[in-house]
């Protein structure tokens, strides 16, 4: 049986579905991955995996008339060459154009793997809705031939049945991506006031409010440590370094840029947060979660999924800095809290968010489970 994977960045291939690919290479199958630009060293790492790797034009972000149709014929033309028996694509071009391409090719079945709606389903002007309308068309057209619409939360999954893109019984919901735990060690606390947040530069992942809160929790505690660690990201919505520059005046935030090992900050923290304005379900939170941190995140959807208020953490309104600042002043002033929080957050991941319990609702949700292949239902039991 051969399965086609595909992702619009190739790290994303070996830092969020590497266990995937693993296991589905140790059952038999024969991979093959598929993103843009790759180099050298990710291709081999993607190899390493037991996968083949096939790069194609995905244009990330915006809207190309020409670049997506090139998209969507380079892939025609893999797929048909490939003839798998299976795809799965995840994040909004692969699927899109990944399912239209799909249907010229027989006997195969098509998954989409939907990881957030991301910034083209948040209302606004008349151009964002516009640009909403247009991408629920086209989500639309490519899920028509789906076997199964996954979702890594159920906000997402309901949005999807409202606007009448999937029908019901067409989705799964599983719990986001997973985590390695056993690649994130359980660190102890300090007593110092360190916060941390790890994001791509972008509006939506409450860039913004982070800076704003800093600056006002160290008016009262000018030795709390406030580091943002991410990527700039080229979205219509990104925060360029300029504007971070003007945004962080006060420079409350130590800016680090980006890593490839996101290990050293989360254990040199106290407390994570997460100020997004919307998630499928954020790898970052749980990362931080398996080292053993409380959380301090957004009433949203997917990140809601990771904190329950007062256990393992707090969940604030988005886009409110005032709120998010008395939040990281309440942690300041009862530290005595923080080991409870951050034991609880350990034991979330490893009951729900276990990379391989992921993978194998996935393998179920796909029949590819060796042990059981029996299709599940609405909601698979390992993600309620």
């Amino acid at each position: 049986m051969k399965i086609l994977l595909i992702g619009a960045l190739p790290s994303s291939l070996y830092n969020f579905r590497g266990q995937l690919l693993r296991r589905l290479k140790k059952i038999g199958l024969e991979v093959t991955s598929l993103a843009s630009g790759a180099k050298e060293e990710e291709i081999t790492t993607i190899e390493s995996l037991g996968s083949k790797y096939i790069d194609v034009a995905i244009h990330r972000n915006g809207l190309s008339p020409t670049q997506d149709i090139k998209t969507f014929f380079s892939l025609r033309s893999i797929f048909k060459q490939q003839q798998p028996n299976v795809i799965l694509a995840y994040t909004i071009k692969p699927i899109i154009w990944g399912g239209l391409a799909a249907r010229f090719v027989p006997n195969c079945r098509f998954y989409a793997l939907v990881t957030g709606l991301g910034f083209a389903f948040q209302k606004g002007s008349w151009k964002k809705n516009l640009l909403m309308k247009l991408v629920a068309f086209l989500y639309q057209s490519a899920l028509k031939n789906a076997e199964k619409v996954i979702f890594q939360n159920p906000d997402n999954r309901q949005v999807f049945i409202d606007q009448g893109i999937v029908p019901e019984h067409k989705t799964c919901v599983v719990n986001g991506s997973g985590v390695d735990v056993a690649h994130f060690e359980i660190k102890p606390l300090t007593s110092e006031p360190k916060f941390l947040l790890i994001a791509r530069l972008l509006g939506d992942k409450g860039i913004r409010e982070y800076i704003a809160a800093a600056d006002k929790v160290k008016q009262k505690y000018p030795n709390a440590y406030f580091q943002l660690v991410g990527p700039e990201d080229p979205s219509p919505d990104g925060v360029s370094l300029s504007e971070l520059e003007r945004l962080n005046v006060n420079q409350s935030v130590d800016y680090v840029g980006a890593t490839t090992d996101v290990r050293p900050y989360i254990e040199n923290c106290n407390i994570f947060v997460l100020p997004s304005y919307h998630e499928g379900l954020p790898r970052t939170v749980l990362e931080a979660m398996a080292t053993g941190r409380p959380i301090l995140t957004t009433d949203v959807p997917g990140c809601r999924e990771t904190v329950v208020n007062g256990y393992n953490g707090f969940l604030v309104e988005k886009a409110n800095a005032e709120q998010l600042a008395k939040k990281m002043i309440w942690f300041i002033e009862h530290q005595d809290e923080w080991q409870g929080m951050a034991s609880a957050s350990r034991t979330m991941v490893e009951d729900k968010f276990d990379v391989h319990k992921v993978n194998k609702a996935l393998m179920r949700i796909m029949e590819l489970d060796p042990v059981e292949t029996a299709p599940i239902n609405v909601m698979d039991k390992e993600a309620k």
